[in-house]
């Protein structure tokens, strides 16, 4: 494969990277999993309409309330073995034996409630969508799917209702409304109702079915008591942090509101969650609660026997909860950032080797309690303005010097072989670089939801293909810096142009070094931008340009100056050690993404600015690049020198 070749598939790799692991695959017994939870759910909610005082008032509810039970007990007695199927079986009978025996509302509530959590712990069901839904079109959704029975305001009053038996559900009953949580509705909405005219509308992608099940949960609550509700949540950290996940707020009910904050609070709070959900998980604490969640399902799994769906969740925890944290955490506290990615790719490594379930236990503990204190960290504020302006001007001196090294180095190499026409391919595959690394973080921001997997894998396969083409160019400039390589170079090549394959080789690999930096840059700075620094930023950013400009200056008048052959061999020298940071860093991020296993090696320093990660891979990877370095140059001067 030549050069030209090698950087188109890389450009074109580096655009078809996929969302990765945070689309966690099914788990056996899923569906009936889920099934058997709205069962239960529809239990809990209907069952005070049937029973009362240990009397039957609603023939028709009672039986239907057997029949729900006894459907629950079956599809739980058909899910796959694991080691909680035999509680869960006996917690099913119990929960006929209460419905059988009349027992109150209350008790039978519990139950249902108990084992439906029971049921979604041996049997991980996705409790939330992977991002809210776009919910300013939730109100035209309802109105085209929903209204002609339901009505347009909820009260089941819509054209078609007269004629249906049972009547549809009046979304506006604040009594039912008080044991429906949004996951439940989502439940029904997907599967339907047996019985009843309620149909599955699993035709609509989940994003709508979402979107419509935070719309109808809304419809009990006024605007007035959201209001309040906001005014209740701006004043207490305590609830935003318990209650800021979408987890959280799909699975809450306004009856366990009430159980916990009191009828004065409870019902503002809730008609708040259920009408603003987007001012309530638009905070840090929602993505480190998703990390923890998301670690408790893995060891869940993990005891479950489910290995593979173990590691992917321990995976989700790092990718969909912790990694947009990364910037800030480390303009703050670099050495706790350390630590938790050394954590976080230990459970994995331990999952992965079938440790026994105590380890995995400890390491998923410890990594919580780091989590913990990560939102300590990150709960203080922003900091001041120096330390927002030091963070942005360290992390663009840190990405930019790696892109312009080899940019002055092209330069230089172009000048010295008097081609000046080969520059401005240089300067447009630089300047391209940073137009489109700017346009796909927008792209990715803004029309599609870019996962965590994804940047770890753009960032991973641009550091391994710009550390392929780096080493192939380092050890061809370290050949011409031999005596009289150079010069049989020149007189080879003086009178020929620049061939149209080198032109474009020159724009491919300026592009692709300098893509990589910005696209990994615009990730860190659109982190910290969230922070509210935004002056401290941009004047962070001003100096590291300016300083990034001195320094391409000094480089180009200084390398005017250098012989021909040192020259090369500097630029040689300089473009292996960078090849060996970037691979170091390709394989870390392929590992951070799941497609590269991690061995943990703690002995190890984390030096991120070097590429030295503590883990086997990377670390041998980059041996094994030195080494074929080492071979390259020594080849080079054997030829020379026989």
């Amino acid at each position: 494969m030549n050069r030209f070749t090698l950087i188109i598939v890389g450009i074109a790799l580096l655009f078809s990277v996929g969302t990765g692991a945070s689309a966690l695959a099914a788990a056996p017994g899923q569906a009936d999993a889920a099934i058997a939870w709205r069962l239960l759910d529809y239990i809990a909610v209907d069952y005070p309409g049937a029973v009362s005082d240990g009397a039957v008032i609603n023939r028709g509810e009672y039986d239907e309330m057997l029949e729900f039970s006894q459907s629950a007990s079956e599809r739980i007695a058909g899910l796959p073995a694991t080691g909680a199927k035999a509680d869960l079986v006996r917690l099913a009978n119990q929960l006929q034996r209460a419905i059988a025996d009349r027992a109150s509302a209350e008790v039978v509530g519990a139950h249902a409630r108990a084992l439906g959590r029971e049921v979604l712990l041996a049997y991980p069901v996705p409790l939330a969508p992977s991002a809210l839904p776009d919910l300013s079109q939730s109100a035209a959704l309802y109105a085209d799917q929903c209204a002609s029975c339901h009505g347009p305001t909820g009260d089941g009053d819509g054209p078609v209702a007269a004629g249906l038996d049972p009547p549809p559900a009046v979304f506006t009953d604040l009594v039912r409304a008080q044991e429906r949580s949004v996951f439940s509705l989502y439940q029904v909405i997907n599967q339907g109702v047996d019985g009843t005219a309620m149909g599955s509308f699993a035709h609509l992608d989940s994003s709508a079915q979402w979107a419509l099940a935070f719309r109808v949960s809304a419809f009990a609550f006024s605007d007035a008591d959201a209001r309040r509700g906001e005014l209740i949540w701006n004043a207490e950290p305590d609830l935003r942090r318990r209650l800021s996940t979408l987890e959280a707020l799909t699975q809450i009910t306004p009856a366990q509101l009430n159980r916990e904050l009191g009828a004065e609070r409870a019902p503002a709070l809730a008609a708040f969650l259920r009408q603003m959900p987007g001012r309530a998980t638009a905070s840090r604490a929602a993505g480190l609660d998703v990390a923890r969640a998301r670690v408790r399902e893995s060891v869940s799994a993990y005891q479950n026997g489910d290995r593979d769906r173990a590691v992917d969740l321990a995976l989700s925890a790092y990718l969909d909860g912790f990694e947009p944290f990364e910037p800030a955490l480390a303009m703050r506290d670099a050495e706790l950032l350390a630590q938790i990615e050394r954590s976080m790719g230990a459970l994995r490594a331990a999952i992965g080797r079938g440790a026994p379930t105590s380890e995995v236990q400890i390491q998923a503990d410890e990594l919580s309690g780091l989590i913990d204190q990560a939102d300590g960290v990150l709960e203080q504020g922003a900091g001041d303005w120096m330390s927002s302006f030091v963070g942005s001007l360290t992390i663009l001196l840190r990405e930019g010097l790696e892109a312009l090294l080899i940019v002055v180095a092209m330069v230089a190499f172009l000048r010295k072989a008097r081609r000046p026409e080969g520059i401005r391919y240089v300067h447009a595959g630089w300047v391209t670089a940073l137009v489109v690394g700017t346009a796909t973080w927008f792209v990715a921001t803004e029309l599609i939801a870019v996962s965590g997997a994804s940047r770890e894998l753009t960032e991973g396969f641009g550091s391994l293909l710009a550390a392929v083409v780096l080493v192939s160019v380092g050890i061809w400039m370290h050949g011409k810096s031999q005596a009289g390589e150079w010069q049989r170079y020149i007189q080879k090549t003086m009178s020929e142009a620049l061939s149209r394959g080198s032109s474009w080789f020159l724009f491919g690999l300026a592009f692709l070094v300098v893509y990589r930096e910005v696209f990994e840059t615009i990730l860190f700075f659109a982190a910290l931008w969230t922070e509210q620094n935004g002056a401290a930023i941009l004047a962070g950013a001003g100096a590291a340009i300016l300083l990034l400009a001195a320094v391409a200056w000094a480089m180009l008048r200084y390398s005017r100056e250098l012989p021909v052959g040192k020259l090369f061999n500097y630029s040689a020298v300089l473009i292996a050690i960078l090849a060996v940071i970037l691979i170091g860093k390709g394989v870390a991020g392929l590992q951070e993404a799941g497609m590269v296993g991690i061995t943990p090696w703690p002995f190890v320093p984390r030096i991120a600015m070097l590429g030295v990660f503590p883990a086997l891979q990377p670390v041998a990877a980059q041996f094994l690049l030195m080494g074929i370095i080492a071979y390259g140059f020594w080849r080079n001067v054997r030829r020379v020198n026989p």
